[in-house]
């Protein structure tokens, strides 16, 4: 298939699609704003235009559009929030009928960094000396890295307001590198950084005076009751840290509802197939068309494929 389908319609479409990356990817505009995207796919030839098929992606609540049918099919960051929508656990009250179409391979562990000076090797520590740690985070209200944390917490019994009243501050981050984070790793005003994205900023940070904290593991248990699975850290890429278990934050499932029409899944998994070369696959992760279908660890899946989508994994072979 060419990269831009013929047409004078598809090259309008190609140009709508840059300027609203354009938009939604405006430095300026805040963690939480209007960054994400939705496309909808159906006619414009009537008095009102008619979709046929809704995508976005964008925060894990999306799923219950999702399940509901505001939204056809959505993209979440990482699979584990997609289990606690399936399972009605942690960020979700009830359980939803979601279904996978196709899992995104990425590959990246969540860990806590900490300053040696402290001396703490377990967030017990830290609650037990009411700590005023100067904490790095996510500025995204919506990240998921913050449900995590949030839920990570909880289990030891403090949140991220609990350290703010004891003197603590959060050093606000956008990417995981962000300058500002990166200024304090290296001049040793930042405390901790609880975050994913290791790979970019995980060496700085060993190198910089900073150590990972281990969990225990009835933390380990409990966040696994959520959704969250253990992982060793010292794998594939990261094979260079040290041994540490970590929190799996890999995989990005497009999702859909249980009762989506086989054939839409279908199509679907199909246009993965035809547009595969254009697609901005995780450089170094991403080994082909079979990973999308399966369980690996750039994959990870505990939530059932929807039918069309696994009809058409068998067809192909692929799984």
């Amino acid at each position: 298939m060419s990269k831009l389908p013929f047409g004078a319609n598809f090259k309008r479409t190609k140009i709508l699609w840059e300027l609203g990356l354009h938009i939604a990817g405006n430095p300026e505009t805040k963690y939480g704003g209007d960054r994400d995207m939705r496309v909808s796919v159906g006619s414009g030839g009537g008095e009102a235009f008619r979709p046929a098929l809704n995508l976005a992606t964008g925060s894990a609540i999306m799923a219950y559009d999702v399940a509901k049918g505001a939204v056809d099919m959505a993209f979440v960051n990482p699979s584990a929030l997609l289990t606690q929508a399936y399972r009605g656990t942690g960020l979700f009250t009830r359980a939803l009928p979601l279904r996978i179409i196709a899992s995104y391979p990425s590959v990246d562990r969540f860990v806590i960094a900490m300053r040696k000076g402290l001396g703490f090797k377990s967030l017990h520590d830290v609650k037990k000396a009411r700590y005023p740690l100067r904490l790095s985070l996510r500025e995204d209200p919506t990240h998921s890295t913050l449900v995590l944390v949030s839920q990570l917490l909880g289990h030891y019994g403090m949140s991220v307001a609990d350290i703010e009243s004891w003197g603590g501050s959060v050093v606000p981050a956008g990417p995981p590198n962000d300058k500002r984070r990166m200024a304090g790793i290296f001049d040793g005003t930042l405390d901790a950084v609880f975050d994913e994205g290791i790979s970019l900023w995980i060496d700085n940070a060993l190198a910089n005076n900073m150590e990972l904290v281990n969990l225990e593991a009835d933390a380990f248990e409990a966040m696994a009751r959520i959704g969250w699975r253990q992982v060793q850290l010292k794998t594939g890429r990261f094979s260079h840290l040290p041994s540490y278990d970590s929190i799996d934050f890999s995989g990005w499932p497009l999702y859909a509802r249980a009762d989506l029409p086989d054939d839409v899944a279908y199509k679907i998994c199909g246009a993965f197939k035809a547009r595969h070369d254009e697609m901005p696959w995780e450089e170094g992760t991403h080994e082909g068309m079979h990973q999308l279908g399966k369980e690996t660890d750039a994959t990870p899946r505990d939530v059932p494929l929807h039918p069309g989508a696994q009809r058409w994994y068998r067809e192909q072979g692929l799984i």
